[in-house]
């Protein structure tokens, strides 16, 4: 596996070792290693079924592991679930909203699992930073899944986590949300904050990350920083590491 150093750290946002989960009979993380840094944005690549998904559903607290050990912000996954649940804000491909009720219902409700101070200025001020407008009042699901995913990353965002974790989110989005996404992303990582997303798209990876691991049968294979790569090399990397069996 190719490796670059990163920036130094007292602690990394997410540390992972040995990672395991299997479902079935069917192996999906088999020793995983990974560490994602403060003042980052980490893009993980891999085809699907590789693991990205069920790694972020892990870190995420959606799912639990078979074996090995996390640490998100230095507490232990498994045995500090809840506070690990503070730390981040998640957006997977469903949105994790609730369909009967309103946009601002949902970020009401969930301002108050996250015991979000002022939660009406708080939602306010998403709204306006993702052009929510007067979609607020829209029950979910009546939106189209765009409109859900800029909730969705409003949910996210409520309670100001350090720790972001991006399963394909620019699917769905039109170029307008794209580019409000790359704000928060771009945002992220200049207030030392950390962002953890995956993407099937190399060069728009390439683009929004500062660093880009690539995933293969449950493993890292290859990783890498945004400024000893460009799109060609990550083509190439991507072909002989997943395309070619790695």
């Amino acid at each position: 596996m190719t490796t670059t150093a990163s920036a130094p750290s007292q602690t990394a946002a997410i540390s992972v070792r040995q990672l395991e989960k299997s479902y079935g009979a069917t192996g999906v993380l088999r020793g995983l290693e990974l560490d994602a840094h403060y003042g980052e944005a980490l893009t993980l690549f891999g085809a699907n079924g590789a693991g990205k998904t069920t790694l972020l559903r892990i870190l995420s607290t959606l799912t639990r592991p078979d074996a090995g050990e996390i640490r998100v912000n230095g507490l232990d996954l498994r045995k500090q679930g809840e506070l690990v649940r503070h730390e981040i804000g998640v957006v997977m491909h469903s949105p994790m909203l609730y369909g009967d009720l309103t946009a601002r219902e949902n970020l009401r409700f969930f301002a108050r699992m996250h015991r979000v101070t002022k939660p009406d200025d708080r939602i306010g001020a998403l709204s306006e930073k993702l052009e929510l407008g007067n979609r607020l009042d829209i029950r979910v699901r009546h939106m189209s899944h765009g409109q859900q995913k800029r909730v969705a990353l409003a949910r996210a965002l409520l309670h100001a986590p350090r720790i972001l974790l991006l399963d394909e989110p620019e699917s769905g989005l039109d170029q307008r949300a794209r580019r409000l996404l790359e704000d928060v992303i771009n945002g992220y990582r200049a207030s030392g904050r950390c962002v953890v997303m995956t993407t099937h798209e190399l060069e728009r990876g390439l683009e929004l990350g500062d660093r880009i691991a690539i995933i293969n049968r449950g493993r890292v294979v290859f990783e890498q920083s945004r400024g000893e790569m460009d799109a060609a090399a990550v083509r190439e990397a991507y072909s002989r590491y997943v395309e070619d069996g790695g």
